[in-house]
């Protein structure tokens, strides 16, 4: 295996496992971040208050880890054209 095809490999790694991290993590903040709501809802006082709040905090939440990966992507790709030979990369065929 050449040195770029494992760099490569790495690469696709490490992008993978911020995915599946950053699913995780955004899975455990829902989690954390609802439970108070949650028992506003089931305890009958500010049932609407609650449902408000909960469906800005979901919008909110699912928007910042689109964005992580979003941003995961981007620099993936990024690296993966950095690691491209420079025959099929022309952009860096000045450097």
């Amino acid at each position: 295996m050449t040195e770029r095809h494992e760099a490569e490999g790495k690469l696709d790694w490490l992008g993978e496992a911020v995915e599946r991290t950053a699913t995780s993590v955004e899975q455990l903040h829902r989690s954390i971040a609802g439970a108070p709501l949650e028992l506003m809802q089931k305890s009958g006082f500010f049932e609407q208050t609650a449902q408000e709040i909960s469906d800005v905090q979901e919008r909110s939440i699912g928007f910042t880890y689109d964005l992580v990966r979003d941003v995961n992507r981007q620099v993936t790709r990024l690296l993966s054209d950095l690691l491209a030979p420079r025959s099929l990369n022309p952009d860096l065929g000045a450097q």
